[in-house]
């Protein structure tokens, strides 16, 4: 997997003592950063020859925001962070599984589609103030493929 989740990550302490310099000094564009911890050492175990596992039956118990707004903050660190470490990772997608691949790029490549078809929506309200249905199919078709993607 390229991202083992906080709450329910576990690791060897062999494996993690050996990137914890690595891990502890995360950076993105020059400054400290503490935002995907999760998925940087994820990707810091992959780098490093390390093997990750998804146990389907593991239980585990985490807080989850009760409010839009948290909700909201918690998605918006959680797409920086996949943005970021994907860059990252770019390196280790030939080896790994293709299912990971197809994820890692429907990750990224979905939002940034979206948004631009969103933003030529809005666009061609503003300019012609004709419907862009065209948008609204592709923005549904969009939201089909990656529900199906993860449900795959």
């Amino acid at each position: 997997v390229m991202c083992c989740c906080g709450p329910c990550a576990m690791y060897r302490r062999s494996a993690l003592l050996s990137l914890l310099d690595q891990y502890e000094s995360q950076f993105f564009r020059g400054k400290p950063s503490d935002f995907g911890e999760d998925r940087h050492l994820t990707i810091l175990m992959l780098k490093a020859g390390f093997r990750t596992d998804y146990v389907p039956d593991a239980i585990a118990a985490t807080v989850v925001p009760d409010r839009m707004g948290p909700y909201l903050r918690q998605q918006l660190r959680w797409a920086r962070s996949t943005f970021r470490d994907t860059l990252l990772a770019l390196r280790l997608l030939p080896g790994l599984d293709r299912y990971i691949t197809l994820d890692v790029i429907g990750q990224n490549l979905g939002p940034l589609l979206l948004a631009l078809a969103v933003l030529a929506g809005v666009l061609q309200v503003a300019l012609t103030a004709t419907v862009p249905l065209w948008t609204v199919v592709m923005i549904a078709s969009m939201t089909m493929i990656r529900c199906t993607t993860a449900a795959v």
